[in-house]
């Protein structure tokens, strides 16, 4: 499936402004692939990056839909009510910036009309995280010459992707930065549900198929790209190796946090209401073990307050999505980081070579 990139690195999909036309693009013309990260835009936002991309490259590349989840009247009481105690702490953090709080409100972010738009545009990769299209939906994409890709976290979710009709899986390990694929959240554990590191994740997914598998989840050097292949892996996928490339839209408060490096990391579901690993900061300290499991419900609400403390260049109000191993992700542009990886996986792979002579 990935047999005719030059490196099988590919650019996972960051939501919200890191994964550009422009990221995406240099990596394609550098001989790799990546995703437009379509979470939480309209129909109408991307296909005008999807045009772009298309104007900047003529290889393949992919869209990443979340997949909705149940409305608020599937929710269970206890969140409800968990959601209406954490509005006033929003309301404060919102003092604190000069902002106003936002609706917590569910929709379906659009996806219909997304799915449309991918299956109209002929998008060559299609993957999902947050669940799984409809078999009939798969089908449609089939019919329209995509790929389909499901995001899972562990064996349990890679049996039901490929039940399916999945193309390929994209195993998620608990290394990874921002929101976990989990296909539902359970409120009761911190990071939603069991968590597999990714060599864990990798070995338990080839056990229930012979699907095609991504690694992701903490890669950031040619080193691990070079381990995940070994063990079975048919491609990368990186984010967090990508934040700082020139070209990634991530936001200036975000690069300098992840420049200092001088933070831990851990999941929690403050910002959003789905448990999602980034740089530990005031917000996430005094907010996670309040927040309830209702998303997207508390990504809107808090969003407003997110932006703001943004904008005033404050790294312990915004979520600072992030891999265990950022520290040790490189800067500059996204050819030169993906030639680097590509060079740093080559010599991994003789040292490993040497060593089992």
């Amino acid at each position: 499936m990935f047999d005719d990139l030059r490196f099988p690195v590919l650019v996972a999909p960051m939501a919200g402004g890191p994964s550009t036309p422009e990221l995406i693009a240099a990596v394609v013309e550098a001989g790799g692939s990546g995703f437009l990260g379509a979470g939480y835009l309209k129909a109408g936002a991307l296909e005008t990056q999807i045009a772009r991309t298309r104007e900047l490259t003529g290889g393949p590349f992919g869209v990443n839909l979340f997949v909705p989840g149940p409305p608020p009247e599937e929710s269970t009481v206890d969140e409800s009510g968990r959601l209406s105690a954490y509005l006033p702490r929003i309301e404060a953090e919102a003092r604190r910036y000069g902002a106003e709080p936002g609706e917590p409100r569910w929709d379906d972010d659009d996806y219909p009309a997304k799915l449309d738009l991918v299956v109209a545009q002929r998008v060559p990769l299609v993957s999902f995280t947050f669940g799984l299209p409809s078999a009939e939906d798969v089908t449609r994409l089939h019919e329209a010459g995509s790929k389909v890709i499901a995001t899972v976290t562990g064996p349990g979710e890679a049996a039901q992707a490929a039940e399916v009709g999945a193309d390929a899986l994209c195993v998620q390990g608990f290394e990874a930065g921002g929101h976990r694929g989990l296909f539902t959240d359970d409120p009761a554990d911190p990071a939603g549900g069991e968590v597999y590191g990714l060599l864990s994740a990798l070995r338990l997914a080839a056990a229930e198929t012979d699907l095609p598998l991504i690694a992701a989840g903490g890669l950031v050097h040619g080193a691990d790209v070079a381990a995940v292949l070994v063990a079975g892996a048919d491609a990368a996928q990186l984010g967090t190796a990508f934040l700082r490339a020139d070209e990634a839209g991530t936001q200036p408060v975000h690069r300098q946090a992840l420049a200092d490096a001088g933070r831990a990391t851990a999941f929690t579901r403050a910002f959003s209401g789905r448990p999602a690993r980034g740089l530990v900061n005031r917000f996430s300290r005094e907010h996670s073990a309040a927040a309830p499991s209702a998303y997207p419900q508390v990504h809107y609400l808090t969003k407003p307050v997110r932006a703001a403390a943004g904008a005033a260049g404050d790294p312990e109000g915004p979520n600072l999505w992030a891999g265990q191993t950022y520290a040790l992700a490189p800067s500059g542009p996204a050819a030169e980081i993906f030639e680097n990886l590509r060079a740093e996986a080559t010599a991994a792979m003789d040292r490993a070579a040497r060593r089992l002579r």
